[in-house]
């Protein structure tokens, strides 16, 4: 079965979309065209069965891969790197981080789009479940139970947007593909503002319409969600919020030990991060 070699474990809101995308386009690299397959999550796809999985790969390349960012949230979905490894005990794993206060915060601004959460940024920021995801750390080292380092990329997504040809260069020579074929330039997906559906929004995605969409290949799904969920009256734009100095502050000191346990790992000192 062409099960996958290459894994993208994560972080949420880290760039792992738009890396996905990019090496579908390398003539060695065959991604899932579903993106976020979720297999190794038992609560999700994991009862659907390997054949299931192996199903989703296209055979005849050297890199088979996917890119589920729930791999990398071991407090609200454990149990994923054991499972992991009993199905691709050999896989390239790529963990894709980024300024630990940033994500989270970006995390934030996608679950209130989303509408799955309504609380303001300053209350979830001391939430265990949207830190975890920020604690690098603790998610990796659950890997390094099952995985040699040498079969774990850190991938930083700040790298990602400042030099994106020789950060995607990184990335193809660790997974032993031609470095030097000419892809198109990478364009990380930003989001700066967002849109957060209006009531009249809300009733619409949750009737039968919205139950519809939310059955569609995920390219045909943001299709719709960006031309008829964007606009008013379905939805208003709300810009991207900052933490206060003290808010910040209290983040950072309870992120810090973890942070600096995965600079060591990592080998990098990530100096532009605010932890």
């Amino acid at each position: 079965m062409p099960l996958p070699n290459l894994i993208i474990i994560g972080a949420m809101k880290c760039g792992t979309t738009s890396l996905h995308f990019q090496l579908r386009r390398h003539p060695q690299i065959a991604m899932s065209r579903s993106k976020e397959l979720n297999f190794f999550v038992e609560e999700r796809n994991w009862k659907r069965g390997v054949e299931w999985y192996a199903a989703r790969f296209r055979d005849g390349t050297p890199i088979r891969g996917e890119s589920s960012p729930s791999y990398s949230w071991a407090a609200r979905f454990p149990g994923v790197p054991v499972r992991m490894h009993a199905v691709v005990p050999d896989a390239r794993l790529v963990y894709m981080v980024r300024d630990p206060i940033e994500r989270l915060i970006s995390h934030w601004v996608h679950t209130v789009a989303d509408g799955t959460e309504r609380r303001p940024l300053a209350e979830v920021s001391a939430d265990d479940l949207y830190i975890d995801r920020s604690s690098y750390w603790p998610q990796i080292s659950l890997y390094l139970d099952h995985y040699p380092s040498s079969r774990i990329l850190i991938v930083a997504m700040e790298d990602l947007s400042r030099d994106p040809a020789s950060t995607l260069r990184t990335v193809l020579e660790f997974l032993d593909v031609d470095p030097d074929v000419r892809l198109p330039d990478l364009r990380l997906h930003r989001t700066e503002s967002k849109h957060r559906r209006t009531p009249t929004g809300e009733w619409l995605y949750r009737s039968a319409f919205g139950r519809r969409v939310n059955t569609l290949p995920p390219w045909a799904r943001w299709r719709v969600m960006h031309h008829v969920f964007r606009y008013w009256p379905l939805s208003r734009p709300f810009e991207r919020p900052t933490l206060s100095s003290r808010d910040r502050a209290a983040l950072a000191e309870r992120l810090r030990e973890d942070t600096n346990r995965f600079r060591e790992f990592a080998g990098r000192d990530f100096t532009e991060w605010s932890v």
